[in-house]
């Protein structure tokens, strides 16, 4: 049992291991497997009654490799329960499901994560669920007035995964409470540098592909609780719509989890120094990190939040065309085109209709989506000059 006295970086190690029952083994073992034996019925009949608790019936309902990363997630988030599922758009979809039904309404930001948004205006409008978007940087009393007498859900992403929009969530999750409605929460940006429960937040979504794998080689997402309530309803949505993770990929996901700590200290580190030189280019209208003082965001950042990974925009001056950030991209040596982000690699992706037209107005330049890996910075910022100095040259 993990001590809640002792400080995160050492939770971090020992949260969901159990040497004495693994025959002294440091990790988890991985238990892979489909059919369960009962030595009769008697077991089979007392087992199978509570789906809820972690008893072994069918691998599709878990297994103790299932439960250790589990138990290491609650941890993380600060809650008391999670679900693993095979996909951060999984961990996202499953609990809207939960609580959306034919006649509902559902309230998300407009920065929202482009999958979630094709889900909702596809499969949800589908079974009569009608949604609502709303500007990211919406206060309490603007969105207090989008509540209807049917809106069952508040989908919050703070910030939003591209143009990087900072939500005040206690003030937001106090409106939708007030008004009978669940908060839910992509926190994949915040990991464990944003409390979600302690800030209001009912249900708290993960790409777990991104920070906690952390080698880019594994596709899982999270959902985490902290009421029995809320337990319960994700839990019978995801069995019953028959989500999955492998046991392999929740292995991987544990041991990824033991250096999450110092990665995204060093890489919240290197983030920054990128960003403050990329500040100072002429060639760059803005850098979109809440973390930096006088950015979009900050202070509601610096007031919630504990760190920040390494994710970020930038904003190129106007007179550079889209077609330029290509350029730029293409140039780059040590950063990667890539749509995912959280490895240890560093990432740069040119907006391609990934933002609305009501959140591209807000930008005179295109945008680029940056990710700081655990490269050297200093190699990096060159790999950056060398790129922007090309650009220059070719009389953008």
């Amino acid at each position: 049992m993990t001590d809640k006295n002792q400080r995160f970086a050492t939770r971090l190690v020992t949260a969901g291991r159990a040497p004495i029952h693994q025959h002294g083994f440091v990790n988890p073992a991985v238990h892979r497997g489909t059919t369960v034996l009962y030595p009769d019925m008697a077991t089979r009949l007392a087992v199978g009654r509570n789906r809820y608790e972690r008893n072994l019936t069918y691998g599709l309902t878990g297994t103790p490799t299932h439960w250790a990363l589990e138990d290491m997630i609650a941890e993380v988030e600060g809650g008391t329960r999670a679900q693993i599922v095979s996909s951060g758009l999984a961990a996202c979809t499953a609990p809207l499901m939960a609580y959306l039904s034919a006649g509902d309404h559902l309230l998300v930001p407009d920065s929202v994560y482009g999958p979630v948004r094709t889900f909702a205006n596809k499969i949800l409008k589908k079974l009569g669920v009608e949604t609502t978007y709303f500007d990211p940087e919406i206060d309490a009393s603007g969105l207090a007035v989008l509540f209807q007498s049917n809106t069952k859900v508040l989908f919050l992403e703070s910030p939003g995964s591209h143009t990087f929009e900072m939500q005040d969530v206690p003030a937001l999750s106090a409106v939708a409470h007030a008004h009978g409605a669940r908060v839910l929460m992509d926190n994949t940006w915040g990991v464990y540098f944003f409390q979600p429960f302690a800030h209001g937040v009912d249900v708290s979504i993960q790409a777990l592909t991104k920070y906690v794998v952390g080698h880019s080689d594994v596709l899982l997402g999270s959902i985490a609780t902290n009421s029995e309530e809320d337990f319960r309803a994700i839990r019978d949505t995801v069995l019953d719509l028959g989500h999955y993770a492998s046991p392999d990929d929740c292995w991987l996901a544990l041991r990824g989890a033991r250096t999450l700590g110092v990665r995204l200290d060093r890489q919240m580190e290197s983030g920054l120094t990128v960003a403050r030189w990329l500040q100072d280019r002429p060639e760059i209208a803005r850098v979109l990190h809440p973390a930096l003082p006088g950015a979009p965001g900050h202070d509601l950042w610096k007031r919630d939040f504990t760190g920040a990974p390494a994710l970020f925009g930038i904003e190129f001056a106007p007179g550079y065309g889209q077609q330029d950030t290509y350029r730029f991209a293409e140039s780059l040596q040590l950063f990667g085109i890539g749509v995912s982000w959280g490895g240890y690699e560093s990432l740069a992706l040119p907006t391609t209709g990934t933002i609305t037209r009501n959140l591209s107005s807000r930008f005179a330049g295109h945008l680029v989506r940056m990710h700081v890996g655990l490269e050297d910075p200093a190699d990096l910022i060159a790999d950056l000059e060398q790129a922007l100095d090309r650009l220059v040259k070719s009389g953008a």
